[in-house]
């Protein structure tokens, strides 16, 4: 019993993703999947894909910096069904949060809503 639990803790321990640290980041909200498709256009506030898998689709939301690094954000700064994020879609914005690394991607966690940036 005690080696099942001993396993069954460590399995939990690899799979929870891995905090790196607690910061501040600026970028442009878009939709991962449309930016994933095309970078171009991903993300600029007249883009439907953007819009249609935020708001209808439900689909992960990223913050672009002007340096190219990308984040999957993720808490309440999503507010329920991404409802926060689809009027800041092609905005810059900074949002203050955990860094993770969770299957390879960057993620960003925040119980703050994304402030504009200036």
């Amino acid at each position: 019993m005690r080696r099942f639990v001993l396993g069954a803790l460590a399995a939990i321990t690899m799979a929870a993703p891995t905090l790196l640290k607690a910061e501040t980041i600026t970028g442009k909200i878009v939709s991962l999947s449309c930016y994933f498709q095309t970078q171009k256009n991903a993300g600029v506030p007249e883009d439907l894909c953007a819009y249609s898998t935020i708001k209808y689709e439900g689909n992960p939301v990223g913050l672009v910096t002007s340096d190219g690094k990308v984040y999957q954000l993720a808490g309440a700064v999503l507010g329920v069904d991404n409802a926060k994020m689809v009027p800041l879609i092609g905005k810059t914005v900074t949002v203050t949060g955990n860094i993770s690394k969770k299957a390879g991607t960057t993620m960003l966690t925040s119980e703050e809503d994304a402030k504009p940036a200036q």
